[in-house]
């Protein structure tokens, strides 16, 4: 096969989450084993960092691996969903994995694939354990997809768990209350593993602490280590003082990843850093302060308060959740001048509680909700319905492209158009769109 034709494969024969949601999700890791175990378990053969939870792994993956790798490692870095391209799941140092590797491992896999009938995520998971495996990678940096405890990546054992923190999502797979949804996030901690936990709440530490305990794991509670303080921010860039509270060292820091909720994963990421160089990896300073100004450029990460255009001001944001957008919002209450309007571009998928989110969103907005052109999103028709019943100003559109045009088309030069609310949204939007002229 082609590389398209794997990928059309991949996207059409495998069940995909992304796509129809929880049928797609499998609660148990045997396939994962069974597709490792046919390609000599690969799992086994690269070190390895594991980093779950509600909102923050991936921005925390990402800035951990520039770090790694501008220190000098070798550095995987699996992470989920993708927006543009699938190899912007597995990378080395920032380059995608090759064409031909998506084939050849395709190929590969084909007997016990037909045999097994895994997900596409399973299937994603072995191709990246067997690429970083074969590129003998120095360390690995692995996102769980969902949950932990039964997320097909859990099949690691690692030389550091992490969990950035707990909030309302994946409901009906993880549990509706907090304490169940981290007793599956906490799936992750292995025995004697050390384990840092971003944030925590009176509902969620002691479930931390109590599989700690059985699993004899270290545990470390980065907002109780760390305080970050005189923040500033511009369209390019974060900066922040964080101090270490057990060594009464304070530094600056700036970071491109400038979305003000990102101190929080600055946070989780020094800590857990400090204990990797307790480890023996050696990170100078200055790898250290050059990466976190610059994790796009190292790693590609994209969709995390991207500013796309000026006059008006467009942003891209992968909030998805209720924790997330109050997280977005803050932000655009500092961000947004006084007297300019604030346009928001929506979509959301189905399985997500949009009453929630509807709920805290301003009203004074104007809003154009649209859909991601997968089976998994809520129309654009329904979600302007439930809105109706907030007493939102909308519009709705099919392609999330006419969407933004409208808006740009009703904005002042000094107004904030705001796209987010689904990752697959974002993966639709035209970077065409966003060069056009207002007439």
């Amino acid at each position: 096969m082609t590389y398209k034709q794997t990928i059309d494969y991949l996207f059409a024969q495998l069940p995909m989450y992304s796509r129809i949601g929880a049928a797609a999700y499998k609660e148990d890791l045997y396939n994962t084993l069974a597709l490792c175990n046919a390609i000599d378990n690969p799992q086994t053969k690269f070190k390895s960092i594991h980093i779950a939870g509600t909102n923050g792994k991936g921005s925390t993956s990402h800035m951990l691996a520039a770090i790694l790798q501008q220190a000098g490692y070798k550095t995987g870095l699996y992470t989920s969903p993708h927006l543009k391209d699938f190899r912007e799941r597995i990378k080395i140092n920032g380059e995608m994995i090759p064409q031909e590797n998506v084939v050849d491992f395709a190929a590969r896999i084909k007997t016990v694939s037909e045999k097994i009938q895994p997900s596409f995520f399973e299937v994603t998971v072995a191709m990246a354990f067997n690429h970083f495996a074969n590129e003998k990678v120095d360390i690995a940096v692995i996102e769980t997809g969902l949950g932990g405890r039964l997320d097909s990546t859990n099949i690691i054992t690692p030389l550091l768990s992490i969990i950035t923190n707990i909030g309302y999502d994946h409901m009906n797979l993880l549990g509706n209350t907090l304490e169940k949804i981290a007793s599956e996030k906490a799936g992750i901690i292995k025995q004697g593993v050390p384990v840092v936990i971003g944030e925590y709440s009176s509902e969620t530490k002691q479930v931390f602490i109590s599989k700690a305990t059985k699993e004899n794991a270290p545990i470390y509670f980065a907002q109780d280590e760390y305080e970050v303080t005189n923040v500033n921010y511009t369209s390019d860039l974060l900066a922040c003082d964080v101090k270490n509270k057990a060594h009464n060292v304070t530094e600056s820091f700036e970071c491109d990843l400038n979305g003000l909720y990102q101190t929080k994963n600055i946070k989780t990421v020094l800590c857990a850093e400090g204990i990797l160089m307790e480890q023996g990896f050696n990170i100078k300073n200055a790898d250290e302060k050059f990466a976190l100004k610059n994790v796009k450029k190292l790693t590609g990460l994209a969709g995390r308060w991207d500013v796309l255009a000026e006059s008006p001001t467009i942003i891209q944001d992968v909030a998805h959740n209720e924790d997330g957008i109050k997280q977005l919002l803050e932000q655009l209450s500092i961000v947004k001048p006084k007297q300019a309007n604030l346009h928001i571009v929506m979509g959301m998928v189905n399985d997500k509680d949009h009453s929630k989110v509807l709920a805290i969103l301003p009203k004074d907005a104007e809003y154009y909700f649209s859909n991601a052109h997968i089976d998994r999103a809520l129309p654009h028709q329904a979600l302007k319905t439930k809105a109706d019943e907030f007493g939102f100003q909308s519009k709705s559109f099919d392609d999330v492209n006419e969407a933004i045009s409208t808006a740009k088309a009703a904005a002042n030069k000094d107004d904030i158009i705001m796209i987010c609310g689904s990752i697959f949204l974002i993966a639709e939007v035209d970077s065409e769109i966003l060069k056009q002229v207002k007439a």
